[in-house]
């Protein structure tokens, strides 16, 4: 269902979408306190950089989406005088939350390595590169979002599900599970967001799929961090699952 624009203004300010906004606002947040979290472990292995870096890109993504993306996509299209059907300013949040995705998937590639064999993991590792650029070059001429979906779908539930599945299946290691939910959780979001499914004006598709990705962030944080501190090497210790 589509539902008419929504504005407010406050102290003479415009701002378009603004629970849109909040709610990106609200993965922004959960993504940044991740971040910060996880760079305050001291362990210096590939697989930390790269979900500490995954959690300050995306929480990027999300806070330039719903700022410039959204509350105040007119003040930018005016400055530039912009007048394309799609802004070229909805650009950064895209390309910085394919970037986000592309470092979930080598997170999840570096982690499974001792677990396939070394080919798969050099494979998969240069194919995370290539298909980063060639979605980005896509979606840069075509200003289409159906590119960044696409995008994000391959990530989560090809490349982070399937060896996220194949790592449990393995060692029955929590993080691996707690990554799992996350991505049923991000699937749901794309669903609502597909579809359309909304409330009303004031909180539509955009804001329960923000909703809902921002618990799956939180469930993504909490299995970054188990992965962190338990390795695979070491023998998984069973926690609660939030």
């Amino acid at each position: 269902m589509v539902f008419e624009p929504t504005s407010i203004v406050i102290a003479n300010i415009r701002i378009d979408e603004p629970v849109t906004v909040l709610t990106d606002l609200l993965v922004s947040g959960v993504c940044f306190y991740a971040y910060f979290k996880l760079r305050a472990i001291s362990e210096k292995i590939k697989l930390h950089y790269y979900l500490k870096l995954y959690f300050l890109t995306m929480g990027i993504a999300t806070l330039l989406g719903g700022v410039i993306g959204h509350g105040f996509l007119y003040f930018f299209n005016e400055i530039t005088n912009t007048s394309l059907p799609v802004s070229p300013w909805k650009l950064p949040g895209w390309y910085v939350s394919m970037f986000s995705i592309a470092m979930l998937e080598r997170a999840v590639i570096e982690r499974s390595k001792i677990l396939v064999p070394k080919r798969v993991g050099w494979f998969f590792s240069r194919l995370n590169i290539v298909e980063l650029l060639t979605f980005m070059i896509i979606t840069g001429f075509s200003l289409n979002f159906f590119f960044v979906e696409v995008h994000s779908a391959y990530g989560l539930l090809i490349v982070t599900s399937s060896f996220s599945f194949l790592i449990y299946t393995k060692t029955r290691h929590s993080g691996s599970k707690r990554f799992l939910l996350a991505v049923g959780l991000s699937a749901i979001s794309a669903l609502v967001f597909m579809n359309q499914w909304g409330f009303d004006k004031w909180f539509n598709h955009f804001d329960i799929s923000h909703t809902i990705m921002a618990l799956g962030a939180w469930f993504f944080y909490r299995g970054a961090r188990y992965m962190v501190l338990h390795p695979i090497e070491s023998e998984p210790v069973e926690d609660s699952l939030i």
